[in-house]
């Protein structure tokens, strides 16, 4: 059996490590964990699975799916189909057919941890000290805890907060929204407005910045921007929500800005903090980052050794994929004989499923002329030939970012259909260190949009 590091197993202790939390992270440190031979429970008082399979990237994707027929009954006039009559969209379909395949994930959660060895509790655990939580009045002892409880939808203060909804809800409204707005400029934002608008409700989005996605390469935003609006989409920038009133045929907005929009529903997708209340670590003065995360070094242990933490509640990338790497890398850490490097966070591809997808790995452009010298930047943008056919007018932008000393691409970007899954393959390429060189030593698949990224050879700016 693997060592544990740095503390013999005790006997004294019910467990070797306790899982506050069964999301993606607490799930799969759970069960590599019990793998090295190590006693692992687990408490959860909402859901198996954590945000991305109920609240998160499992149905949000599904809803994704849905809003794009969409343009394909469309696109698929130009290719010959007719449909007989006017395609009609049934709500309630989509959010039965969601609920039972969550719960089928939810049932898959359970028999992971069951096979695994891995005792459930269903509640809310509170940490009593350093060895010690609390679970419905009942105390268990443990080497090691681990916080892996992810985060919570915030709304901003302002009059009427209360009539908005959040992502916890907003996949569960009892009528599909004729009119909707989404408050906010992030993944979920940006996202759910395209997913109304494709499922055929008049979308808005509202931000208080002068563009949405921070953080992201600027011409990506940019070029996203419009096909949106294109898309019918209405964007309301620099501006934000002063009140929300009820009115006799749904909701009133009353913008910053003087502008008032009659909606049926307002979703709230303004961050997420940390669901740490009730947790009791401030008794224990478990080291906090400014922005209220719970600060853990490179082994995840927090200000307190024996509290470890992983994924959304200590401030790093809100990625499904890296607290799940995250937790791969703790077990490595704490139950077997392996001393791991830390972490690595660079290059990590994501992808934002609005309409048109965004596929991203690696540094923006904007990052890039701050961490090299010279750079070179390859871009194009084009209609894809589906639509040559289709009549559609939306377009494809890819982008590669190069360093000009090494050769080395250190950015690839892409807005267009499918981004998430052609950014997954080139991510290894950018991973790995590759040039300009080998991108355009490689023979491209012929005739795919894909084929963009081995075939740009004009330079387009340094």
């Amino acid at each position: 059996m693997a060592r544990q590091d740095e503390e013999n197993r005790v006997s004294d202790f019910d467990y070797d490590l306790f899982v506050i939390g069964a999301g993606s992270g607490g799930v799969r440190a759970a069960r590599t964990a019990a793998v090295t031979g190590a006693r692992v429970a687990v408490a959860e008082d909402r859901y198996l699975g954590g945000t991305c399979v109920n609240v998160g990237c499992v149905p949000k994707k599904l809803y994704s799916y849905a809003a794009h027929f969409h343009d394909a009954f469309q696109d698929a006039r130009g290719f010959g189909w007719e449909l007989p009559e006017a395609p009609r969209f049934d709500w309630a379909t989509l959010r039965d057919n969601k609920v039972s395949e969550i719960s089928r994930l939810n049932e898959i959660y359970g028999r992971l941890l069951e096979n695994a060895g891995v005792r459930l509790i269903n509640g809310r655990a509170s940490v009593v000290d350093a060895h010690c939580v609390e679970v419905a009045g009942q105390r268990f002892s443990a080497a090691k805890i681990l916080v892996a409880v992810g985060g919570w939808p915030w709304i901003p203060d302002f009059a009427g907060r209360e009539l908005a909804v959040t992502s916890n809800e907003v996949f569960d409204l009892e009528r599909m929204p004729r009119r909707f707005l989404v408050l906010g400029g992030g993944y979920i934002a940006v996202e759910f407005a395209s997913i109304f608008n494709g499922l055929g409700s008049e979308a808005h989005l509202v931000y208080r910045g002068e563009l949405f996605l921070r953080g992201f390469d600027r011409e990506v935003r940019e070029f996203t921007r419009e096909q949106m609006a294109i898309k019918g989409v209405n964007l309301h920038f620099e501006t934000n929500i002063e009140r929300i009133d009820r009115a006799e045929d749904g909701l009133r907005v009353t913008l910053t800005n003087g502008e008032t929009l009659a909606v049926d529903t307002v979703l709230a997708a303004t961050g997420r903090k940390p669901n740490l209340e009730g947790l009791g670590l401030d008794a224990l003065n478990v080291e906090r980052n400014a922005d209220g995360t719970v600060k853990v070094n490179d082994r995840f242990e927090t200000s307190v050794p024996s509290i470890l933490a992983l994924g959304d509640v200590t401030g790093g990338p809100e990625l499904t994929p890296v607290a799940l790497a995250e937790a791969m890398h703790l077990v490595q850490q704490h139950f077997s004989d392996a001393r791991p490097a830390p972490m690595d966070y660079r290059n990590i591809a994501t992808a934002v499923f609005c309409h048109p997808n965004i596929g991203t790995v690696g540094l923006s452009e904007e990052q890039a002329r701050k961490q090299y010298e010279a750079i070179r930047v390859y871009r194009t943008d084009f209609r894809p030939m589906k639509h040559t056919l289709s009549g559609s007018q939306e377009r494809c932008l890819m982008k590669l970012i190069v360093d000009d000393v090494s050769d080395v691409v250190v950015g690839a970007h892409m807005v267009g259909e499918e981004a998430g899954e052609l950014i997954q393959g080139i991510a290894v390429a950018v991973r790995a260190g590759l040039t300009k060189a080998d991108f355009d030593a490689t023979v491209g698949i012929h005739p795919t949009a894909a084929e963009e990224f081995v075939t740009m050879r004009t330079l387009s700016r340094h």
